[in-house]
């Protein structure tokens, strides 16, 4: 199936719009058994797509991580200081390699190297349209340290350099909890000896 053919949208409007926005959505769509669906309304949370960068050290097999606060972690009723890969939001104009980079530096106050495209995911398509593009990127640990972030955005963010078999230690045990930093060590895991063995090749 594909939206072009089997889904109808009867109609869309915005019904909350701040520091994100919400739309609602009146629709139907085919069915698997062949017929289409009655009407449904759903409430989609426009946040928009962002890029998400693991850093890695490969002569070190050291990845750098960032601390900071989450308010969603604190309505969900967890700790709302979450370990985390580096992100940012994509604004329009803008190129996902771009933001990458840029983020790379006001959050982790390093440079980016050779950066690897991993993939594209949706985060959370039962309601909300936001994507993700990942990458890996390479960096050298030792100059990496400090409190970053953007005063004026509200950012209050720590960088922690560790080992990468502790950062996944890390995802076993459940200290990290966001889903964007556990898919990332998780890839890491699965391709660390290619990805050493391509980038101590250069």
């Amino acid at each position: 199936m594909d939206a072009a053919n089997d889904v109808e949208v009867i109609a869309k409007e915005t019904v909350y719009k701040g520091y994100f926005q919400v739309d609602r959505y009146r629709l139907k769509h085919r069915t698997f058994a062949g017929g289409w669906t009655r009407e449904i309304t759903r409430e989609v949370f426009e946040r928009g797509h962002a890029v998400v960068v693991l850093l890695y050290d490969p002569d070190r097999d050291q990845v750098a991580l960032i601390e900071q606060f989450r308010v969603g972690a604190l309505a969900a009723g967890w700790n709302p200081w979450m370990i985390e890969c580096v992100a940012g939001i994509i604004d329009e104009g803008e190129t996902p390699e771009a933001v990458a980079a840029r983020e790379v530096e006001e959050e982790a106050g390093c440079t980016a190297g050779e950066m690897l495209h991993i993939g594209d995911y949706l985060m959370t398509a039962g309601g909300s349209s936001e994507s993700v593009r990942f990458y890996c990127a390479r960096v050298d640990c030792s100059k990496i340290e400090g409190l970053h972030g953007l005063e004026h955005e509200g950012e209050d963010i720590r960088v922690m350099v560790v080992g990468a078999d502790e950062a996944y230690a890390w995802v076993k045990d459940n200290k990290i909890t966001n889903a964007m930093g556990v898919l990332a060590l998780q890839w890491l895991m699965l391709e660390r000896d290619a990805l050493r063995k391509r980038w101590r090749a250069l």
